[in-house]
């Protein structure tokens, strides 16, 4: 049995961590990783900027991952950062994976969107919806990148807001998987069902962990995006998101589980044990609903200015890049229809804790009570 936990611990690059990631923390991990031989540039970004692909082990079976296609979405990264350390580190496992399969790693593919703290490429174009005319260096990159190495797995991985609970429940889509689609049918191809499968093995590992925290992303086909092309070339592609834990929106929490599923997955793979698990268990996985706001203020009736006849008012956290610090600004989202939502926080107005902990608040009450 895989003591993820205690494999987590022994190998999180702490030098890497909160919601700001860019080449210049990624670099110099690379640049001392003991696979920095096998460290290359690919390529540089619409601003020069340069886009490193590492590549692992020896063995038949190929793997492709890449993080940070949206440049705002770097949990996944830090994730792989931790996976890379694992793989520095001597054990049966280790030596397992290193043995089967050969890892090929772009741990941010749209650097310009990393330092600018955007989803967009410099271009202003979302690369995962340029699959098919590649029209950015990035995608370009990318797509060689395929072609050259003709992977037998492909995992692409990126963050979801914090909107999305699991099914119609109050738990939050901490992680959330999708084997995409190959077609608008949505048809079970051979290699659509080996992502199925492999979401499933992945799935069970973490719900140990996160019970009722996992959700199915949808699975509209879009030959624009990334992983529906591959899954169109039939090579099975895993959507990762990674999302919500309670309290940890710098997603140091997510980051954890996403390593969890990124060694069950490699693990899954490297023993060839995909037959283990089924498509139905695949299908067992709730779809993802938009139910949550981040935060809910009870009680808000003629206290706040912004809407004064408001009784509650629901708000979510914009994302701001300030210096190279992410700050989560509240924005009021919601003055009506607040029992259609779930919170990741509620405060109440009547209670004078709350009403002192919106008043200390700066944003908050900057939001609210126009301070």
């Amino acid at each position: 049995m895989i003591d993820f936990k205690q494999i987590f611990l022994s190998c999180k690059v702490g030098s890497v961590v909160g919601r700001y990631v860019t080449n210049e923390h990624v670099f110099p991990f690379l640049e001392v990783s003991i696979f920095k031989n096998e460290n290359k540039q690919v390529g540089k970004s619409v601003l020069g900027e340069p886009i490193k692909l590492i590549t692992i082990g020896t063995g038949k079976i190929k793997i492709l991952m890449w993080s940070q296609m949206h440049g705002n979405e770097s949990t996944t990264t830090k994730a792989v950062l931790d996976f890379i350390s694992f793989l520095e580190k001597p054990s049966n496992l280790q030596s397992s994976i290193l043995e089967k399969c050969t890892i090929q790693i772009i741990p941010i593919l749209n650097p310009d969107g990393a330092k600018a703290y955007t989803r967009i490429n410099a271009n202003k174009i979302d690369l995962n919806r340029d699959a098919q005319e590649r029209t950015q260096p990035e995608s370009k990159i990318l797509r060689k990148v395929y072609d050259e190495f003709k992977p037998d797995f492909c995992f692409n991985l990126h963050d979801q807001r914090t909107i999305f609970n699991v099914g119609e429940t109050n738990k939050p889509a901490t992680v959330s998987f999708l084997a995409p689609a190959f077609n608008e049918e949505r048809d079970i191809s051979v290699s659509r069902k080996k992502s199925m499968q492999l979401i499933a093995a992945m799935n069970g590992v973490l719900q140990y962990f996160i019970p009722g925290q996992v959700g199915r992303y949808d699975d509209g086909f879009n030959a624009n995006c990334v992983g529906d092309a591959f899954q169109m070339l039939n090579t099975p592609t895993i959507l990762f998101e990674s999302g919500h834990f309670p309290d940890d929106y710098e997603r140091e929490k997510t980051r954890e589980f996403i390593f969890y599923s990124l060694l069950k997955g490699v693990e899954t793979i490297a023993n060839n044990s995909l037959n283990n698990f089924s498509i139905d268990a695949y299908f067992e996985i709730p779809e993802n609903g938009k139910q949550f706001l981040d935060l809910i203020i009870y009680n808000t009736k003629n206290i706040t200015t912004t809407y004064p006849n408001a009784d509650s008012l629901g708000i979510l956290y914009k994302e701001v890049l300030k210096g190279k610090k992410v700050v989560f600004e509240p924005v009021v989202t919601e003055a009506k229809k607040i029992d259609n939502f779930y919170a990741h926080k509620t405060l109440n107005l009547l209670n004078n804790n709350d009403l002192e902990f919106v008043k200390n608040n700066h944003l908050l009450s900057t939001a609210l009570l126009g301070n």
